[in-house]
C-alpha cells in the first residue's frame, strides 16, 4: 500500500484537521509528520467543536490508530493538558496514539528562547506563536536536541545539560526570565508521555504499510510556510510540504500515494510577512467576519485576502498534488463580485511564477467572477451549487489543473460535500 498525504496549499489556516475527520472512516492509521503546538486543528461535530495541537485529527474516529511521527516537535506539558481534555470528554487516546521516539522534546527554555529572539528583532518580528518551536528546531539541526526516547534513558544529566547551553545563551542575551513557573508543569508532562506508546514509529508505518493497511499523513501549517519554499524568512521551522511526510515519517517517496491539497475560497495570513492579495478595507473584515478569523491557538486575527493562484500553483507544483479540497466556501456567499490573483506585475513585469522573493510593490493582477449570493451552509450536494459557484469552481480548476473533489460548505463534518467519486 501507499501513503496518501494531506497538507495545506496556503499560509496555513486552511481547514486540515475537519478533512482529515471527514477522511478518517477509509484509512486505518492517521500520522502527523512535522510542526508542533503552534499548529491548531479545529473540529466540529455533534454540537462540540474541539482544537487539536499536537495530536492527529484522527483520534475522533473509533478503532483507529494515530502517530505523533519523528519529525513533529512536542511540548510535553502542553501535551498532558490537551490529552486529559480529550480524555475528558470521552476520548481517552493511552491505546490508540503511538508516539515516535526519535520526536524532538520542546523544553522549558525553548519557549523562553523563542520569547528573547523575538523580542530582539524588534520592528523585524517573525510573529512566531512564542511555542518554542523554532529554538527546538534549531536545536535539531545543530545536533543538540531531545528526543522522546531520552526519557527513558539518563534524563537526568542530558536534560540539565541542554538548559545549562540555553541559560548561557539566555545570559549573554540579557533577557529575564522564571524558568521554575514553567518547569514543575513540563516534568509533569514528562512524567504522563511514559503512559503512552513510545515506540520506532517509522518501524511500525512501513510494516504497517506492507500489510496492506491504509496510512494518511497529516500535515500542518501550510506551503507557503515552508522553511524552503515559502515566503522566507517568515516561514515556520519544518517542511510542510509533501516530501515533509517522507523524512517525518520515515517513509520513501515510491511509496507515496494521493496528494490531497488543502485550501481556502480566500486568502489568510497570521503574523508578519508578505500577503499580496491582502484586503485592508470593509471587504477584508467582511472575510474576517464571516470565517471566523482568529487563530485557533493563538487567538490573533487572521489577515484576509483575495486567492492567490500564483502562490495556489506553486504550492500544487511542490507537492504533487492529485486532489484539491476548497474550504470556506460559505464565507464568500454574500460578495457581489469575487476576485482571484491570477499573475503578479513585478517592476513592471508580468509573472505568473511565484518569485525568489515577495517585496513591495509587487502588484497583483485580478480577474473579478460574479459572486453566487446564494446561502451555502444547507447544501447537501453538489446538485444544488448555483451557476456562479459551479463557474467559480471551473475557473479554478482550469486555472489549476487539478479537480476539485472536496467542497466545505461549513464547519462541521456533516458541512463537506465530495463532487467526484471513483469509478
Amino acid at each position: 500500500m501507499k501513503i496518501d498525504v494531506l497538507l495545506g496549499l496556503q499560509w496555513g489556516d486552511e481547514g486540515k484537521g475537519k478533512v482529515v475527520d471527514v477522511l478518517t472512516p477509509g484509512y486505518d492509521i492517521i500520522a502527523r509528520f512535522q510542526g508542533g503546538p503552534n499548529a491548531g486543528h479545529t473540529l466540529e461535530f455533534e454540537g462540540e467543536k474541539y482544537v487539536l495541537r499536537s495530536i492527529p485529527s484522527g483520534i475522533f474516529q473509533g478503532g483507529k490508530t494515530n502517530i505523533v511521527g519523528n519529525g513533529v516537535v512536542l511540548d510535553p506539558s502542553l501535551f498532558k493538558a490537551e490529552a486529559e481534555a480529550l480524555a475528558a470528554s470521552g476520548h481517552d487516546l493511552t491505546k490508540r496514539l503511538l508516539i515516535s521516539k526519535k520526536a524532538h522534546l520542546i523544553l522549558p527554555t525553548h519557549r523562553i528562547l523563542d520569547a528573547a529572539y523575538e523580542s530582539a528583532k524588534g520592528s523585524s518580528k517573525i510573529g512566531t506563536t512564542g511555542k518554542g518551536i523554532g529554538p527546538t528546531y534549531t536545536d535539531k539541526v545543530s545536533r543538540n536536541g531531545l528526543r522522546v526516547g531520552d526519557i527513558l534513558h539518563d534524563f537526568e544529566s542530558k536534560y540539565k545539560l541542554a538548559i545549562s547551553r540555553h541559560e548561557e545563551i539566555l545570559r549573554q542575551m540579557n533577557y529575564q526570565y522564571d524558568l521554575q513557573s514553567i518547569e514543575k508543569e513540563w516534568f509533569e508532562g514528562i512524567e504522563f508521555l511514559k503512559k503512552f506508546q513510545l515506540t520506532d514509529t517509522d518501524h511500525f508505518i512501513n510494516e504497517q504499510l506492507n500489510e496492506g493497511k491504509t496510512v494518511l499523513a497529516e500535515g500542518a501549517q501550510g506551503t507557503m510556510l515552508d522553511v524552503d519554499f515559502g515566503s522566507y524568512p517568515f516561514v515556520t521551522s519544518s517542511s510542510t510540504i509533501c516530501a515533509g511526510a517522507c523524512t517525518g515519517l520515515g517513509v520513501a517517496p515510491r511509496k507515496i500515494g494521493e496528494v490531497y491539497g488543502i485550501f481556502k475560497a480566500y486568502c489568510t495570513r497570521v503574523g508578519s510577512g508578505p500577503f499580496p492579495t491582502e484586503i485592508f478595507d470593509e471587504t477584508g473584515e467582511l472575510m474576517r467576519k464571516n470565517g471566523n478569523e482568529f487563530g485557533s491557538v493563538t487567538g490573533r486575527p487572521r489577515r484576509c485576502g483575495w486567492i492567490d493562484l500564483v502562490a495556489l500553483r506553486y504550492a500544487i507544483m511542490l507537492n504533487g498534488v492529485t486532489q484539491l479540497i476548497m474550504m470556506k466556501s460559505d464565507v464568500m456567499d454574500n460578495f457581489d463580485t469575487i476576485k482571484a490573483c491570477v499573475a503578479y506585475e513585478i517592476d513592471g513585469i508580468e509573472t505568473e511564477n511565484f518569485p525568489f522573493e515577495i517585496i513591495d510593490g509587487v502588484k497583483p493582477i485580478y480577474v473579478e467572477l460574479p459572486g453566487w449570493k446564494t446561502i451555502m451552509t444547507k447544501m447537501q450536494s453538489e446538485d444544488e451549487f448555483p451557476v456562479e459557484f459551479n463557474a467559480y469552481l471551473s475557473f479554478l480548476e482550469e486555472s489549476l489543473g487539478v479537480n476539485i473533489k472536496i467542497v466545505s460548505v461549513g464547519p462541521d463534518r456533516a458541512q463537506t460535500i465530495i463532487r467526484y467519486t471513483e469509478d
